[in-house]
């Protein structure tokens, strides 16, 4: 990601993607008093610099069959740069792994994952964590009630 000096418009617009990626450039342009062409060009520069990384649709989980939310906290036997990036690999590929953090505290990594039921978890933490040595223990947390889910970074917010 190259560095790109954002301005209040940017910032806004950034904003306004966020919660919905899917407006119009004539909508978005009312929004933050430009012409659809000028905002064009800057989403395109957003895009080009890294800033904006993807355009996804969020899925309700339970709506596609994964009603169940798991944090779990992972303490590696061994911290050395290898270890790490092999586990963080091994994370990043199992699809019920929705986000792989590399933390400082309690653990070495904290994962949010998704699963069917119990058995679907429990065969998820047989692939992912019993079955690596160089785990030597994990505490999970399951999610009670609907979470507070966001992706949204607050660009407005920094300026």
């Amino acid at each position: 990601m190259t560095s790109l000096p954002l301005d209040p418009i940017d910032r806004q617009l950034l904003d306004l993607l966020q919660q919905d990626a899917g407006r119009s450039l004539e909508s978005l342009a009312g929004e933050v008093a430009l012409s659809a062409p000028a905002v064009q060009r800057r989403i395109r520069r957003l895009r080009a610099a890294g800033v904006i990384t993807a355009q996804v649709a969020l899925v309700e989980p339970a709506a596609v069959g994964l009603p169940m939310t798991f944090i779990v906290t992972v303490e590696l036997e061994r911290e050395r740069a290898d270890q790490i990036d092999g586990f963080r690999r091994k994370a990043a590929a199992e699809p019920l792994v929705q986000q792989c953090y590399y933390v400082t505290g309690e653990g070495d990594f904290v994962l949010v994952a998704l699963a069917r039921d119990l058995d679907d978890f429990e065969a998820l933490t047989r692939r992912l964590l019993f079955d690596d040595p160089n785990v030597r223990r994990f505490r999970t947390s399951v999610v009670m009630g609907k979470p507070l889910r966001g992706t949204a970074v607050p660009a407005g917010h920094a300026s």
